[in-house]
């Protein structure tokens, strides 16, 4: 039997358009959710993304602030920018584009990033509320990393429960990997992570009833690398020789394998952009809250 396959261009755009609810029901003309976006340099894949997720701001009623800063901005300057934004009362959100240029450490930015507008999910103190949390609840304190919260969300729009499943997380990224088996272990699955050391990765893999890759190989997923019948969601975006784009897993192949499966575009990219409009209202939300008489 063909596997069922999760369409996050679908659900993503459902999360949309309730997001687009919630904010034409609570707006005002001066008051409205803004995501600040911060581009540094001019990759041309960072570039797209970033207008992406002005376009999906637009299209829900967000304010949508761009800052694209040159190549040759230092360190120093981009926490400064940062620090305004920090400041600025109609920014909600901050995002700052991955990958920086050489001069500019990660961490650096990191560190600077406002807990209380960090909808990415990724500065220090977010980062430490969501390894602290022990429950789904908790996750009500922290923003979670949009990457790994879409692919929850799609798991669970296939009516896959994670509770007491074997998972399986391909890849040990902190934009992915790690928070994605954190997720999982909340959920009471028994999450399990491979990456290029592991030993036998194909027939750990193949234990799994839920399959996340985040590897980055193009269709390095085999349908002899999985059970029947296991859900299999797939991060990877890759381009094979013809220029054409694959996910990390062999989707023709794992059509007739999976029980569930995402595909290559059109699955975890439009959820991603969704989640981080999800956690943008959220971080608006609680400014209204916060302001509202006690």
């Amino acid at each position: 039997m063909a596997a069922t396959i999760i369409d996050g261009k679908a659900l993503a755009a459902s999360i949309r358009k309730g997001i687009a609810s919630e904010i034409a029901a609570l707006a005002s003309e001066n008051h409205r959710p803004g995501l600040a976006t911060v581009l540094v340099g001019d990759d041309p894949a960072s570039a797209v993304y970033v207008r992406n997720k002005i376009q999906a701001c637009r299209e829900v009623g967000m304010a949508a602030i761009d800052r694209h800063l040159p190549i040759s901005t230092s360190e120093k300057e981009l926490l400064h920018h940062m620090k305004e934004l920090t400041d600025d009362p109609k920014v909600n959100g901050i995002l700052v584009q991955l990958p920086l240029p050489d001069q500019i450490s990660p961490m650096a930015v990191f560190e600077a990033m406002p807990e209380a507008k960090d909808v990415d999910g990724f500065g220090i103190a977010n980062w430490g509320r969501l390894f602290l949390a022990r429950t789904p609840k908790e996750l009500e304190h922290c923003f979670v990393p949009c990457t790994p919260l879409g692919v929850l969300r799609m798991i669970e729009s296939a009516g896959v429960n994670p509770e007491g499943k074997m998972a399986c997380v391909l890849g040990r990224s902190n934009i992915v990997g790690k928070p994605m088996a954190h997720l999982l272990t909340l959920y009471n699955a028994t999450a399990t992570v491979v990456h290029s050391k592991t030993k036998n990765l194909p027939q750990v893999v193949k234990q799994a009833d839920i399959v996340v890759a985040a590897i980055g190989k193009a269709l390095f997923v085999t349908a002899d690398m999985v059970r029947p019948g296991a859900c299999v969601v797939d991060v990877g975006i890759n381009r094979n020789e013809n220029g054409k784009l694959v996910g990390d897993c062999d989707f023709e192949a794992l059509r007739d394998k999976a029980g569930y499966l995402s595909p290559v575009p059109g699955g975890v990219g439009p959820m991603t952009i969704a989640m981080l409009l999800s956690n943008t209202l959220k971080a608006w939300k609680r400014t209204i809250k916060s302001a509202s008489p006690s």
